[in-house]
């Protein structure tokens, strides 16, 4: 015989159907890869109509799942994001967000969990950051330094109810996501009650970010301490950098120079400020006060020493991540505002 022929009763054998996949549930729904694998592995973190369409794309293929694979995946990442939008250079130079990360490892160690570091300062940066998270590599973010504005990823992150608590009020999501803020006004009010006290009558203010909560509530303090007297040409504009305060003084000074005190948002635009006033001749405190915000390292590397508002820093990252811990486990997302609290020392 030549050879034996494959023909079983005179008809061709049909191919083996092949298996349906995750990519044709995702094509046939109209969602992403990891949106099904989402679904998949229990529901976590996708919209209600997303689910939806995965699961009648489910029927329509007649794809069947893994059950071992399932198991697999559906157990925790088990390391949390330290999720900062702000740039590379401001990690290194403002001391801010080296305490809070810090304290964050050294709370998340105590569950034997990793902390992440995931820059979005760019947009690319914050796509990607945002493709990590909701892939599932980790179980939550902790949210550091976010801009009203530059921060549509919460609305992702909010619909697909990704474990997120933020440090200060995440303006817009409010109600969606979890903080814990220091207490802005109350904290920029007792700086300004103080500088008065000191019997200083002309006191300025170098503003943050305004669309920052840090930078948004402590101007509110400080305008709300002077009442009617609130003069808005002793307020000059910084962007939290030593830069901006040296700049924002300079203005001040230009504008407004028989002032006899300014009241920094943050420790870096003090520290600028106080470079600025001695530039200009001015000496500080004789001929101007100087008050920060925050506690950071650079507040006793000035000179003189910053007298300035503590911000608890091991308290805030504590606190995140215990919210977080919460958050991750089905418990209802809380805000938490904590004190402030003044630390004097020679500047003012």
């Amino acid at each position: 015989m030549a050879g034996r022929s494959n023909r079983v009763g005179g008809v061709e054998p049909r191919p083996p159907r092949r298996r349906p996949t995750i990519e044709d549930v995702a094509r046939v729904a109209g969602v992403s890869r990891g949106t099904v694998s989402r679904v998949l592995n229990g529901g976590h973190w996708v919209g209600a109509a997303a689910a939806a369409a995965v699961d009648e794309a489910i029927k329509q293929t007649g794809y069947r799942i893994n059950p071992h694979a399932r198991n697999l995946a559906t157990s925790r990442a088990n390391s949390i994001a330290f999720l900062l939008t702000e740039s590379h250079e401001r990690l290194f130079e403002d001391p801010n967000f080296s305490a809070l990360m810090r304290g964050a490892a050294e709370a998340l160690a105590e569950h034997d969990l990793p902390l992440v570091l995931l820059m979005a300062g760019s947009d690319d940066e914050q796509r990607r950051a945002t493709e990590f998270i909701m892939a599932g590599h980790v179980d939550g973010a902790l949210l550091v330094s976010s801009h009203r504005g530059r921060q549509s990823f919460l609305s992702e992150f909010a619909a697909a109810r990704v474990p997120v608590i933020a440090c200060g009020v995440p303006l817009g999501f409010e109600k969606s996501i979890g903080y814990v803020e220091a207490d802005d006004v109350d904290g920029a009010r007792a700086m300004v009650d103080y500088l008065r006290s000191t019997g200083r009558s002309t006191i300025a203010h170098i503003a943050g970010p305004l669309d920052t909560s840090g930078g948004i509530g402590r101007l509110a303090g400080y305008r709300e301490e002077h009442g009617d007297a609130f003069d808005e040409r002793l307020v000059a504009q910084g962007d939290y950098s030593r830069a901006s305060g040296f700049a924002a003084m300079k203005e001040l000074l230009e504008r407004m120079p028989h002032l006899d005190a300014v009241f920094a948002a943050n420790d870096l635009m003090a520290a600028g400020a106080i470079d600025a006033l001695v530039a200009a001749g001015r000496r500080v405190p004789d001929d101007v006060a100087v008050g920060g915000f925050d506690d950071s390292p650079v507040a006793q590397r000035t000179d003189p020493p910053l007298t300035t508002m503590r911000q608890p820093f091991d308290r805030i990252s504590r606190e995140m991540v215990r919210m977080l811990l919460d958050v991750r486990d089905g418990q209802r997302a809380a805000r938490l505002t904590v004190p402030t609290e003044l630390v004097v020392r020679e500047s003012a």
